[in-house]
C-alpha cells in the first residue's frame, strides 16, 4: 500500500456498485463479520513475531481479532502490523507518521483553520476539535483527488471507482477520520478495496492504511474474505491505540 499513500505525504467506501456482484464487504459496519477458515498466501515479508522499533510497539494496546487469529507487531522497523494465524501471515496494517514541520501541505490546512503552527494541542476542547477535523477532511478530500485521478490513469473505465463520506471517530484520546475507498469491476467482482483512519496529536499526522488490493505489497490483505472479517477489529483497534503517545 505504500504507493498509494506516497501520492499526498501528509495528505479511503461504497457506491455505484453494478448489479450482479455477489460479494463487497460493508467498508464501515461495525457489525462483526462471520468467520471462516481464512485463506493464507505469504506476502514479501514481514514476519508475524513480536517487532522491535516498530512504533506499532509504542501504540498498540487493544490486539483485538477472530477467534484463532493473532495481531501484533511486525518483526523489523517497518511500520507494520501483522495479522496471523496459526503462524500464516494473512495481511498487514500500515501506519505512516509525517511530522508537521515536513508537511507544509498540512502546515496551510490548520492555519486555514485558525490553528498556527506552534499552536497548543487541546483535543480536548470541542472548538479546536472542530478545527483538526475540518483541516483532517481538506486533507481526506484531497487524497481522494489525487487516488481517483491515479486509479483513472491506470484502469481507465474498467473499474469503477467510488469514495465515502468519511466518519467522525476517536483514535486514542485524538479527534480523527475514517475514509475509504473502492474499486469493483464492471464485468463484476471487487479489484480493490481500502479503509484508513488518520489523526493529529499536534506534531505529527498519523495515517493507518489497510485493505484489500493484489497490487500492493504491504498495508493489504491477500483475500478478500479475510479483509473482510478483520475489518471491524481494525476500527477497534484504531480506537484504542495509544495516541498521543505518552
Amino acid at each position: 500500500m505504500l504507493r498509494l499513500y506516497h501520492l499526498l505525504i501528509g495528505v479511503i467506501l461504497v457506491a455505484l456498485i453494478p448489479v450482479g456482484i455477489k460479494f463487497v464487504p460493508p467498508l464501515f459496519s461495525a457489525n462483526n463479520p462471520q468467520q471462516k477458515n481464512p485463506a493464507v498466501q505469504p506476502l514479501n515479508k514481514p514476519s508475524p513475531n513480536e517487532g522491535e522499533g516498530n512504533i506499532w510497539q509504542e501504540i498498540l494496546v487493544n490486539k483485538s481479532a477472530p477467534n484463532n487469529w493473532q495481531v501484533v507487531p511486525c518483526k523489523g522497523n517497518a511500520p507494520l502490523l501483522c495479522v496471523s494465524t496459526q503462524g500464516k501471515l494473512l495481511g498487514t496494517v500500515e501506519i505512516g507518521v509525517y511530522p508537521l514541520a515536513n508537511n507544509p501541505d498540512f502546515q496551510k490546512k490548520l492555519e486555514a483553520v485558525g490553528i498556527p503552527a506552534g499552536s497548543k494541542v487541546d483535543s480536548q476542547n470541542p472548538q479546536y476539535q472542530t478545527q483538526i477535523l475540518t483541516a483532517l477532511k481538506a486533507w481526506v478530500t484531497d487524497y481522494y483527488s489525487a487516488i481517483s485521478k491515479d486509479r483513472q490513469a491506470t484502469y481507465k473505465n474498467d473499474i469503477i471507482f467510488s469514495s465515502h463520506p468519511p466518519q467522525t471517530v476517536t483514535i486514542g484520546k485524538l479527534p480523527g477520520l475514517r475514509y475509504g475507498f473502492v474499486g469493483v469491476k464492471r464485468q463484476g467482482g471487487v479489484q480493490e478495496q481500502h479503509i484508513g483512519h488518520v489523526t493529529f496529536d499536534g506534531t505529527s499526522l498519523y495515517v493507518i492504511t489497510s485493505g484489500y488490493d493484489p497490487a500492493s505489497a504491504t498495508g493489504k490483505f491477500d483475500k478478500l474474505e479475510d479483509w473482510a472479517i478483520f475489518q471491524p477489529y481494525l476500527y477497534a483497534i484504531a480506537a484504542d491505540l495509544n495516541l498521543p503517545q505518552k
